[in-house]
């Protein structure tokens, strides 16, 4: 008995209301709310996650490095600067532009023949780059 009371008073609420009309509607109204979110979440999504993926952070100590001349330091510092930068690639690759996410790309490929011939100009160029393309991403 209770059943019935059950369904007859959900087929009361749901009464004149056709299921289909609405997930016709909120079907696209949803994906294209969870689409602009992911769009507009790059400038969230690049800030490190604790202390261990902090992109700029590491660029200023690489810059630091670079500048008194411990390149086997920035050797291991461009190792890790790489591994954060694939890190944050995977959060950020559907709110980012194509274009920011290649030049640093570039800046960090350039960044590794420098330090291999040692030329701090070449060294602090690329690294400013790649800071300052990292600094645009989701602007």
């Amino acid at each position: 008995m209770t059943t019935s009371r059950l369904n007859s008073g959900f087929i009361l609420v749901w009464r004149g209301l056709d299921i289909k009309k609405i997930i016709k509607f909120l079907l696209p109204v949803l994906t294209i709310i969870i689409f602009i979110l992911v769009m507009q979440s790059g400038s969230w999504l690049k800030k490190p996650i604790g202390d261990e993926y902090d992109f700029s952070e590491l660029v200023h100590d690489i810059i630091e490095n670079v500048n008194n001349g411990q390149w086997d330091k920035v050797k291991e510092k461009s190792d890790d600067l790489e591994n954060t930068w694939r890190r944050i690639l995977v959060r950020v690759q559907f709110s980012s532009e194509r274009d920011e996410i290649n030049f640093i790309n570039t800046a960090l490929s350039r960044l590794k023949g420098a330090i291999m011939a040692e030329d701090k100009t070449s060294a602090l160029l690329e690294l400013n780059e790649a800071l300052n393309h990292y600094n645009q991403l989701s602007k």
